[in-house]
């Protein structure tokens, strides 16, 4: 989109940008609703990933120098972020050899490493305060208020949908994060520690 749309065919990129800023919405809404639903961890932290790149688009469609450093930063540092968090659910995997959320429980205190580093990650998914996808996160705001190309009430909309799918992502984050590492373990599995 950056590449071909923005640099090649910058009048179609202006005229389908609003079509850009409906689908990332919708993204976020759909992926960051859902994604509490899934049981399985490497599926979460999918939906999870979807729901960012709606932001990614948002940026993107903004039409804005701000907005669009905000979603290649967003790119970058979720693609990080991501493979981190992918790795480390594959990790727990070959160790526990369990993938569903309903059946872990306990893996904080044998894998004590792989819960900081997961935990960190998660906050850094999250958008915490100090991390790499709030800065990116904040500035894609920040290109979408600055938009010239909108009208103030689309900005608003798509400014609360934003703000609805970054209330949501701590709620699906950390309850897998709890369910995880804090949970009761209800099947007795071969330790494999």
């Amino acid at each position: 989109l950056i590449r071909i749309n923005m640099e090649l065919l910058p009048h179609a990129h202006a005229i389908f940008s609003p079509w850009l800023m409906i689908v990332g919405t919708i993204q976020i809404i759909y992926a960051a609703s859902t994604s509490p639903g899934q049981r399985n961890l490497k599926k979460r932290i999918a939906y999870s990933s979807v729901s960012h790149m709606g932001f990614i688009l948002i940026g993107i469609a903004s039409i804005t120098d701000t907005g669009l450093n905000g979603a290649i930063l967003q790119i970058i540092s979720h693609g990080f972020i991501g493979a981190a968090l992918f790795f480390l659910a594959g990790t727990s995997y070959d160790r526990i050899r369990l993938v569903y959320l309903d059946e872990m429980g306990g893996v904080a205190i044998p894998m004590p490493k792989i819960f900081t580093m997961f935990s960190s990650f998660s906050m850094a998914s999250l958008a915490l305060p100090g991390m790499s996808g709030f800065v990116a996160e904040v500035i894609v705001f920040l290109g979408i208020i600055n938009s010239q190309k909108y009208l103030l009430m689309p900005k608003i909309a798509i400014t609360f949908v934003m703000a609805i799918g970054m209330i949501l992502t701590p709620i699906y984050l950390l309850s897998m994060s709890r369910q995880m590492f804090y949970g009761y373990k209800l099947f007795n599995t071969p330790n494999s520690y």
